[in-house]
């Protein structure tokens, strides 16, 4: 069974606005870090269009794969992680996203991310020889 997480990692994989919209609920307590700010929103479409498609992904940055997707249940919290290789700006990157979510059922009401950053691909795979 494909957990709420993994259909939130995929969308966010797939850019696709409108399903990472349907997936967080309005209103969404949201909370993350990045290695540069902490972020907050209250609606689902500040999350996805704002902070996601904004901020994180731009328009012109290619998610390239999704590398990886893993959930889980901490007791009462699910938990979801997930790595794609990005390209931006003609360099691939490696970025892994660790988040902790819970829903009303279907939807996502209540997640804290934590991002490991933009990490160039490259260094990947030196340290895999």
């Amino acid at each position: 069974m494909v957990t709420t997480g993994e259909r939130f990692a995929r969308a966010l994989a797939a850019k696709d606005s409108a399903a990472l919209c349907a997936l967080l609920a309005d209103p969404i307590d949201f909370q993350a870090l990045t290695p540069s700010r902490h972020w907050q929103a209250t609606t689902g479409r500040q999350v996805a269009e704002e902070i996601i498609f904004g901020h994180w992904f731009r328009a012109e940055d290619q998610i390239l794969e999704l590398c990886s997707v893993t959930g889980g249940r901490v007791a009462g919290r699910e938990h979801v992680a997930y790595r794609m290789r990005v390209r931006r700006s003609g360099v691939e990157y490696l970025v892994e996203q660790q988040a902790y979510y819970s829903t009303d059922g279907a939807r996502i009401t209540w997640m804290r991310v934590l991002c490991a950053g933009y990490q160039p691909a490259q260094q990947e795979r030196l340290a895999a020889r």
